[in-house]
């Protein structure tokens, strides 16, 4: 499989919350990391997901938020990553930033070079990735 998305997730499904229109899906993504989904109910089906499947999940990197200072912050997004800036690669308006998580999964964001900037990013620094978890696309092997 080939695409565009700089993150993609192998993991397997730890839980689901069925609810009437969405599912909640818990993947574990290995070494403790693990990442949230909001599906639809016809997509839980469709997708067979249920406890101890196979699933690929696609973020794109532009809807990664990078945070350095999450102190009194309370936020409503269900993945809020911590991590450590791995890179950061400038480019002439944005940047990609590289978040390695405690148990090896690397989450890329695209941010603007101000944000770099403002935020002191560079490698080392602590930082927290956030993603919507319905801004998580799942699939599945074939």
């Amino acid at each position: 499989m080939k695409v565009s998305a700089r993150n993609v997730f192998r993991g397997t499904v730890a839980a689901t919350h069925p609810g009437t229109v969405n599912a909640e899906v818990d993947i574990d993504l290995g070494g403790g990391d693990h990442l949230v989904a909001v599906v639809t109910m016809a997509s839980l089906d469709d997708l067979g997901l249920a406890v101890g499947s196979e699933v690929i999940a696609l973020v794109k990197a532009p809807w990664v938020i990078v945070l350095t200072d999450t102190s009194g912050v309370k936020l409503s997004a269900r993945n809020n990553l911590v991590g450590t800036v791995k890179s950061v690669e400038i480019g002439a308006v944005n940047a990609e930033v590289a978040i390695a998580l405690p148990g090896g999964t690397e989450v890329m964001a695209v941010i603007t070079r101000d944000a770099v900037k403002e935020l002191g990013l560079k490698p080392g620094v602590p930082a927290t990735a956030v993603i919507k978890a319905s801004h998580v696309v799942l699939g599945v092997p074939a």
